[in-house]
């Protein structure tokens, strides 16, 4: 199959990664929408449960049970072995969810080419890598080593969970990216036009925010002061409440409206800039644009960009379709999801001696077997 990149239902768990870093490095962001909904099962590790601890830590100073099949040893402590069923046992317990959930992501993804006709060769993986690569001006044995470095995700990996599934979804999604006039006036003036220099106190209740605002309002030269006191974004806070330029187009029209009606040193009044967060900020000037024309490289630029945006956009639209569409039984959490989720007291597996005792299914998905629902009482 080369590479993992033709799914197969039965292809190998790809091995346990390390834990990845809190967030994607700046040229991951390009690939950051579609990978978070296809990828973010294989890289995260997660404690075992208290159960399969106990079980694994009674199992360790055993020798293998006799079978009639030879027995594949992983290690040798002195003369006590360490069996392959046991590693595997434990590497389950540890990263079968994830794992599992990225294998059935791809085994979706691969039904649905099936049924459309649509293919995705490893000749059009490689190229998208190396386009994706150029585009952050590394080779790619540099944006292996980086993805390896930052993510902790391999070559075959990346291909497999991240590429072809993109490619996949974008040729299934096939809708026309149409891009008008003012989107790209619109793009042009976010990107290069006017911003606004302003400095942030951010607040998770309203009434806490106004009265920040009366002390900031009537003190307008201590502002960086009570940032540094009252907000409650940290990165902003420790900088006295200094955020990056605000453009306009963003994406949050109350806080854009806001800024760009302030003059130099005005402070504006308490802004809701979204669920329970509410924003001050204090004008300190604009920066003045550098480039005033919409030239046709530029143009290109920002066409690019914008019909990556919404491809993206298609391409989530698509998968949340599939999802829906496909009846998943996953009997290691013991939960269906899909069209028709009747539980199924005799699913493979879901009673059997031994089986993963997980905690209560997702929201949309049912409990396989008898055993009750976990509410977390």
């Amino acid at each position: 199959m080369g590479e993992g990149m033709h799914l197969e239902t039965n292809t190998p768990a790809p091995a346990a990664t390390k834990k990845p870093k809190s967030k994607w490095i700046k040229p991951v962001a390009f690939i950051a929408g579609t990978a978070a909904i296809l990828t973010a099962g294989g890289f995260v590790m997660q404690s075992m449960s208290p159960k399969v601890g106990q079980a694994a830590t009674e199992t360790a100073g055993k020798a293998a049970p006799t079978t009639d099949r030879p027995v594949k040893v992983m290690a040798r402590v002195n003369k006590e072995i360490i069996p392959f069923d046991m590693v595997a046992e434990e590497c389950v317990a540890r990263y079968g969810k994830e794992v599992l959930d990225d294998i059935i992501n791809r085994t979706m993804i691969q039904q649905a080419c099936e049924a459309a006709g649509v293919t995705v060769t490893e000749e059009e993986v490689t190229a998208e890598i190396n386009r994706i690569a150029k585009r952050f001006n590394l080779d790619v044995n540099n944006w292996y080593q980086m993805l390896q470095a930052e993510r902790g995700i391999n070559p075959q990996q990346y291909r497999r969970s991240v590429i072809w599934p993109m490619l996949a979804l974008k040729k299934l999604a096939s809708e026309k990216i149409d891009i008008k006039e003012e989107e790209l006036n619109r793009a042009f003036v976010r990107n290069y036009g006017p911003r606004v220099k302003a400095r942030m106190i951010l607040m998770d209740n309203l009434r806490r925010a106004t009265t920040v605002w009366e002390k900031a309002n009537a003190d307008a030269d201590n502002f960086e002061k009570y940032a540094q006191e009252f907000s409650i974004d940290p990165q902003s806070r420790a900088l006295g409440g200094s955020v990056p330029p605000i453009p306009k187009y963003s994406g949050n029209d109350s806080l854009e409206k806001a800024a760009f009606a302030l003059k130099e040193g005005e402070i504006s009044g308490v802004i809701e800039v979204g669920p329970s967060r509410f924003a001050i900020i204090k004008c300190e000037g604009r920066t003045v644009p550098t480039v005033n024309e919409l030239t046709q490289e530029i143009r290109d630029s920002l066409y690019d960009e914008l019909a990556e945006q919404k491809t993206q956009v298609s391409v989530a639209k698509t998968f949340e379709e599939i999802q829906k569409s496909t009846r998943i039984d996953n009997y290691l959490t013991a939960t269906v999801t899909g069209p028709d989720r009747v539980p199924a007291a005799n699913a493979p597996g879901a009673n059997a001696p031994g089986a993963p005792q997980q905690p209560a299914a997702p929201t949309g998905a049912v409990r396989l077997g008898n055993r009750p629902a976990n509410n977390g009482n």
